[in-house]
């Protein structure tokens, strides 16, 4: 039996559930898991639906089917095989917490994607990737070879046919060509300390002054640089007898965890963009466990 997922966006109006449930009905699909969500704000609509396709259906007789369906309520929907894994190239610049985290999950299951490159502006975790069979790619980038540099990383996006492109603590500014070419398309993780404590050292800053709260944002990358659509928060709890070197690793597994959350929901489709923000439906009972293993 083969498992499905659609998701749907459009205009608010009444009979939208009606209408799909009664597609799948009438085409020998039973639904597993559905989630909704109704933005009175934005007056936009939105629904993931996980089904069987108890008939054996292949994916464009369902999407050809649909689309009077979707015509008819202005739908921008797709159907997605949940056994395919996503593409995705993972890029890091010389802080390997994530990655090092990202590659532990792919490699225990935990985080069923496909990573097809990983892309450096440095040679450090040359080894680490080469040693997990993944092909690793060092683009330097300077101020006079930016666009030269971005040029070669779409070209491996491209060549790899990636759907995903996850900044695991990647330190180089994207131009707003790129953003906007895979608007959607790339996540970053940051500290939550922005704006208070930019530039270097920052869980030193934090330190200094205090803070009682160490916390990471995952979102979407856009031209406006960590102001993109927040995908994923957490934060944890420091204390004045803890060391700023208590800060940093705390705030490394922080950073680790959300991005790793905000990949796994991605990854299954659980992400939509409302404007400058998202709607994210939470994982099915059971499927999220293994996501918080470690």
């Amino acid at each position: 039996m083969t498992k499905y997922a659609l998701t749907v966006t459009c205009t608010s109006t009444r009979g939208i559930v009606a209408a799909i449930a009664n597609y799948m009905a009438d085409n020998g699909c039973n639904i597993t898991d559905s989630a909704q969500f109704d933005d009175a704000q934005t007056d936009r609509f939105f629904m993931r639906v996980s089904f069987d396709s108890e008939q054996g259906a292949t994916l464009d007789q369902l999407r050809d089917g649909f689309a009077e369906t979707a015509a008819a309520f202005g739908m921008e929907f797709a159907f997605h095989d949940e056994a395919e894994k996503m593409k995705v190239i993972i890029m890091v610049s010389r802080f390997g917490h994530c990655l090092n985290d990202l590659l532990y999950r792919w490699r225990i299951g935990a985080l069923p994607i496909e990573i097809v490159a990983v892309i450096s502006n440095h040679m450090d975790y040359q080894k680490v990737v080469v040693n997990h069979d993944i092909p690793f790619h060092c683009i330097k980038v300077t101020k006079e070879n930016k666009p030269q540099a971005e040029a070669q990383i779409m070209a491996v996006v491209e060549e790899t046919e990636a759907e995903l492109v996850v900044l695991a603590r990647y330190m180089q500014v994207l131009s707003d060509e790129m953003c906007r070419k895979m608007s959607g398309r790339i996540i970053n993780i940051h500290h939550s300390f922005l704006p208070s404590f930019k530039g270097a050292n920052p869980y030193k800053q934090a330190f200094e002054r205090g803070v009682k709260l160490i916390g990471a944002t995952s979102h979407y990358v856009t031209a406006d640089l960590d102001e993109g659509p927040i995908i994923e928060q957490d934060i944890t709890r420091v204390t004045h007898a803890q060391s700023a070197a208590d800060y940093v690793s705390l705030g490394r597994d922080v950073e680790a965890q959300v991005l790793a959350r905000a990949i796994h929901a991605h990854i299954h489709r659980r992400v939509f963009l409302n404007g400058d923000k998202t709607v994210v439906f939470p994982a099915s009972p059971g499927s999220y466990a293994s996501e918080r293993m470690g």
